[in-house]
């Protein structure tokens, strides 16, 4: 929930804490989620979770579990409740059971972590997801990381290796964003150790700190690579590479971080995006406008400078009566997400011109 409901000051960010940690956990694929308060925050969440599965062709059901809390639970506390609940759960064999509160049972004051706390055989780890207080989509997603991290401990060694920590599970494009990290690692020499979290078990959590480097998805998520770098001992970068030169940045980020030499990854990058601008060679000097996607939304400077920066290499002109260009958000990522982004620009500029 927001304390301040004014739409000119809404973060982009903001929305159901609940729902923030779910896309997280329920990408542990052996784990079951409960979620203690009314029916309705499960309903609506598994809704919303499910659609966003069958939209990216995965033919899956989360597995979610509601204490469905009555007004005789809310008056006298949902406890009883939880635990009758939890031991549905673990009829079910899951590898690991997360408990998610809510808004109501945090109000009313249950003791969430103190049931969870009891031995059951797999780990019961309890979640604080209730935003009444201020807790928004993001803070969730944090919480929700933070979490699954305290099942990891310090490995016995690394690999030349990178963690992707953070990454938004209800982002279209989220698998392609992976692959086009994996591609620019590649030129590195280092794979990825662990997609954390996303299509993982339990165990899989296991070497999450045996990885040379964390890449945080986003800045906001500073917080949490500072968690794993203090109990794992990882160092991380903070954020998916953006933009032409950010690119390549990202590579000589990593690759001081993992004591690789970038010299000769970099000059390939270089190639490889001039021939990706060469594809748009057509649009060059055409008439742009850009802007905010939504007026409700403040302007990212980050997108601002991508789309300079693009337009710059593409001759494009910035004019009020050209094609009407929206910043994009979230960033595209990588050389790839420019290619995309690029064909989008190539569709707008095509539309303006055939008026």
């Amino acid at each position: 929930m927001n304390s301040n409901p004014s739409p000119s000051n809404s973060s982009r960010f903001e929305g159901c804490t609940l729902t923030g940690a779910l896309s997280v956990l329920t990408e542990i694929r052996d784990a079951i989620c409960i979620v203690h308060g009314p029916a309705g925050c499960t309903h609506h969440n598994f809704s919303l979770l499910h659609a966003t599965l069958l939209s990216n062709d995965r033919l899956e059901v989360p597995r979610l579990l509601s204490t469905r809390l009555t007004e005789n639970d809310i008056i006298f506390g949902g406890e009883e409740a939880l635990e009758k609940t939890l031991t549905r759960a673990l009829s079910l064999s899951p590898a690991s059971i997360f408990v998610l509160s809510t808004c109501i049972v945090e109000t009313i004051g249950d003791d969430t972590e103190a049931v969870c706390a009891k031995d059951r055989g797999v780990p019961v780890i309890a979640v604080p997801t209730a935003g009444f207080l201020g807790g928004v989509f993001e803070t969730g997603i944090r919480n929700a990381l933070s979490t699954v991290a305290s099942l990891a401990r310090p490995a016995a060694g690394t690999t030349l290796s990178a963690n992707l920590v953070g990454e938004k599970n209800l982002e279209y494009g989220v698998d392609e964003n992976a692959a086009e990290i994996a591609r620019l690692l590649s030129r590195l020499g280092i794979g990825i150790n662990l997609r954390f979290v996303r299509g993982i078990g339990t165990r899989d959590i296991e070497r999450l700190g045996s990885a040379t480097v964390n890449i945080l998805r986003e800045p906001a998520l500073r917080p949490v690579g500072e968690g794993l770098r203090q109990r794992l001992g990882t160092p991380y970068v903070d954020s998916f590479p953006t933009g032409l030169a950010g690119t390549c940045r990202f590579l000589e980020d990593i690759g001081r971080i993992c004591g690789v030499d970038t010299s000769t990854a970099i000059e390939e990058e270089h190639a490889f995006q001039a021939a990706m601008l060469h594809q748009f060679a057509d649009i060059a000097g055409s008439r742009v406008h850009f802007q905010s996607p939504h007026p409700m939304l403040r302007g990212d400077p980050g997108a601002e400078a991508i789309c300079n920066e693009c337009a710059e290499a593409l001759d494009l002109a910035a004019d009020p009566d050209g094609a009407v260009i929206p910043y994009p958000y979230p960033a595209p990522v990588g050389t790839a997400g420019l290619r995309r982004m690029l064909h989008r620009w190539r569709i707008l500029i095509r539309e303006k011109q055939r008026g």
